[in-house]
């Protein structure tokens, strides 16, 4: 795993990032209606290990994403995970796909 130490830096420039706030217990993982495992606590973790590149390679799961906050609603430590997902979507658009803002 290559290390990208300014990652979490740069979603922050595009709004509040708190993914730091996850106490990693897994209740969003549990209450996703799509069941996809890996979001968001594993995704969160990996954005502060500063692994850029397995975070870009999830780039299908953050978009697929319904955003619905069922997740969010149930986070014990009230972590604003949509506003997350759409920073990593931003992210993407902007650093990975080059599609610019309208």
């Amino acid at each position: 795993m290559k290390v990208d130490s300014g990652f979490l830096h740069t979603l922050h420039l595009g709004g509040e990032f708190d993914a730091n706030l996850c106490m990693n217990c897994g209740t969003c993982t549990a209450l996703c209606p799509l069941g996809i495992e890996l979001m968001p606590r594993k995704l969160f973790r990996r954005v502060l290990l500063g692994d850029k590149e397995s975070v870009v390679g999830q780039s299908e799961t953050i978009f697929s994403c319904l955003l619905c906050r069922m997740c969010e609603s149930n986070c014990p430590a009230g972590i604003h995970i949509a506003e997350n997902v759409r920073s990593l979507r931003t992210y993407l658009n902007h650093e990975v796909y080059g599609l610019a803002e309208a």
